[in-house]
């Protein structure tokens, strides 16, 4: 049974504390956050400890600490988890600077620890199973990833105006899951994108609206459509095409069930937030992440696809800005 130690008591915190708590695999400790109220609340709901950071990075029983603390704190407490002795599992992103990225991951690797970022979708079963018959070959080489991903409603925008854009916030996702998809590392991206949810988004200097296209070296491209407003719920839609076929994972809905009348087909609504939709993928990545600490195992997503990650939407931004496509190599 793997000890944790979790860092941050939020949304996100709690519910990775309910994960590791329903998990006969795992232990949860003890729990820290900035603010001490939410530590306790959480510790009494889990019944796991409060405690200090420090103290906590220096507790034999805790082997694993999980980062959900906010983003600007990321990248020191995986370096101070690494130096501990602890593997280290973080939400995403590492940092919003890529130099800074760069630094943390090198001493990570000094310090001989894994680091696995959290980079849920590509746990989620749908999305896992299409990319596994990927690799089987059963539709042939790609040659068009497609991903379309929207959000029910957009954030409050004094999240916008701390968020990174919508390219290091929201589409990072949608980068990560090219990478996974594509089997090559893009060459070039080209990103647009315009305020059409909310006109503060654009006065906030962002966009809620966006598409970008990725190309590879061998020629495969990706297209990502992201949109801060899908009425009719949470979108996460992908499509590979082939030199054999077409692989598709579509949206999960709230029931499987149909109904027909003389008015037409009707089927639920789609589940509308991403708590819901992804809940089997954060279980499944809980446990690829004990599999890291037991067994050894190299992590995935690593240190290293965040890096990757956070390069392209740093490179989508700058497309926005200028208007043309953004060479990687």
């Amino acid at each position: 049974m793997v000890g944790f130690g979790l860092i941050g008591a939020g949304r996100i915190g709690q519910l990775h504390a309910e994960n590791i708590v329903a998990n006969a695999r795992a232990k949860l400790v003890t729990v820290s956050d900035a603010f001490v109220e939410a530590s306790e609340t959480l510790a009494a709901k889990t019944g796991a400890e409060v405690s200090s950071v420090e103290d906590m990075l220096a507790r034999d029983d805790v082997q694993a600490v999980f980062v959900a603390s906010s983003t600007d704190t990321h990248a020191d407490f995986i370096e101070a988890g690494a130096r501990a002795g602890k593997a280290v599992f973080c939400e995403k992103p590492v940092d919003m600077d890529a130099e800074r990225i760069r630094s943390c991951l090198e001493v990570v690797e000094s310090c001989n620890q894994p680091l696995m970022i959290g980079f849920n979708r590509r746990f989620d079963p749908n999305f896992a199973s299409l990319q596994r018959r990927l690799s089987d070959g059963e539709i042939g080489d790609v040659e068009i990833v497609t991903i379309q991903s929207r959000d029910p409603s957009p954030p409050p925008v004094s999240y916008i105006e701390r968020s990174g854009g919508l390219f290091r916030d929201m589409m990072i996702h949608d980068l990560d899951m090219a990478r996974f998809l594509l089997g090559e590392e893009p060459v070039s991206i080209y990103a647009t994108g315009s305020a059409l949810v909310d006109p503060a988004i654009g006065d906030a200097g962002d966009v809620d609206t966006a598409l970008a296209v990725l190309k590879t070296a061998s020629g495969k491209v990706c297209q990502i459509s992201n949109s801060r407003r899908a009425t009719y719920g949470y979108d996460q839609r992908v499509e590979v095409h082939g030199s054999k076929g077409m692989l598709r994972a579509g949206n999960v809905h709230e029931t499987t069930v149909e109904v027909a009348t003389s008015a037409g087909f009707k089927t639920d609504p789609v589940q509308h937030f991403f708590l819901e939709r992804y809940m089997a993928a954060y279980r499944d990545e809980l446990n690829a992440f004990i599999d890291v600490v037991e067994k050894g195992i190299q992590p995935s997503p690593s240190g290293y696809d965040g890096l990757m990650a956070q390069a392209l939407a740093d490179a989508a931004t700058e497309s926005l800005k200028t208007g043309v496509p953004v060479s990687l190599v």
